[in-house]
């Protein structure tokens, strides 16, 4: 039998061989680590030449956040604003010279009201009415019972070109006429035409002409009713369709636009229902719908 303590002793040499291999195990087990340890510190130092740190803000850069953030919370402009920088280089003033010299008759009553032609407006040698410019070859669109006695027509621009006119054509079943100046501005600024159908009750809705001969004045509000109608004086037509509307309209104002909130010609304006007999503004005015008004000066009826 052997006995263990008769073992022979391992020898220093193969004591450090095993102490060798256990090193070099446990140096292969932590390269992987090392490694990863390694490649995150060169994605660190690429990041940040690559990317560097945020520049620190400056007054310039405070004082413009705030602006920014005032900017977005102020309201913009008016629609009656916007609607009337849109047309206002297109309004025309009308100045006319007649032999009676005299603005045109009140309309046929209505019960408890009068219906009457909204210009023009007795002046010093004539009267005044407005008119706008529906085209590039510059005609304009007015009222008819503006021009219709008149012996001599003059036009002032927005750029204050003033030139006699001529009556181009008529359409006095809706009491609409077109004038062409003789001598226009170089630069014609035809108003951008919209589409009356889609007009609703309670859309907005401005009047913009020349009241009393105050050149481009505007009023504001909504379309107040559709598809009326109102007879136009000594026996006239009667015209139909009209737009009416709560917007002030008084004299000088015939002939005008009628727009709606983007700026848009939707009708001209023709008339003013009052209560009394007075031919100022104090109950509704009436337009014709750019579409059966344009029709005169040969525009697509859309």
């Amino acid at each position: 039998m052997t006995n263990p303590q008769d073992s022979p002793a391992p020898s220093a040499s193969s004591s450090w061989r095993q102490r060798s291999v256990r090193i070099k195990a446990r140096l292969r087990g932590g390269v992987p680590f090392a490694s990863g340890l390694v490649a995150a510190l060169v994605a660190v130092a690429l990041y940040g030449a690559l990317v560097p740190p945020p520049r620190p803000l400056s007054q310039q850069d405070v004082n413009q956040s705030i602006s920014s953030a005032l900017a977005s919370v102020t309201p913009g402009p008016a629609y009656s604003q916007r609607a009337y920088q849109a047309v206002a280089p297109s309004l025309v003033l009308v100045q006319t010279q007649d032999a009676s010299s005299t603005a045109a008759p009140g309309g046929t009553p209505a019960p408890g009201s009068t219906a009457a032609p909204s210009g023009g407006i007795p002046a010093a040698d004539g009267t005044l009415g407005s008119g706008v410019v529906v085209d590039a070859s510059g005609d304009i669109l007015t009222c008819l019972h503006v021009v219709a006695d008149a012996t001599s027509i003059q036009v002032t621009f927005a750029d204050g070109t003033k030139s006699p006119a001529t009556i181009q054509a008529t359409q006095p079943e809706d009491d609409i006429a077109v004038l062409q100046a003789t001598q226009p501005p170089a630069n014609i600024v035809p108003a951008v035409l919209g589409n009356p159908r889609s007009v609703q009750i309670g859309s907005e809705a401005f009047v913009i002409g020349n009241p009393f001969g105050l050149y481009g004045s505007i009023s504001a509000g909504i379309v107040s009713g559709l598809n009326r109608s109102y007879q136009l004086p000594n026996n006239g037509p009667e015209l139909t369709g009209l737009i009416q509307v709560d917007a002030a309209v008084n004299p000088g104002d015939s002939g005008g636009p009628l727009v709606n909130r983007d700026g848009q010609v939707i009708g001209i304006v023709d008339a003013l229902v009052n209560p009394t007999n007075e031919g100022v503004f104090i109950g509704i005015g009436l337009a014709v719908p750019i579409d059966v008004a344009g029709g005169a000066a040969g525009l697509p009826p859309d």
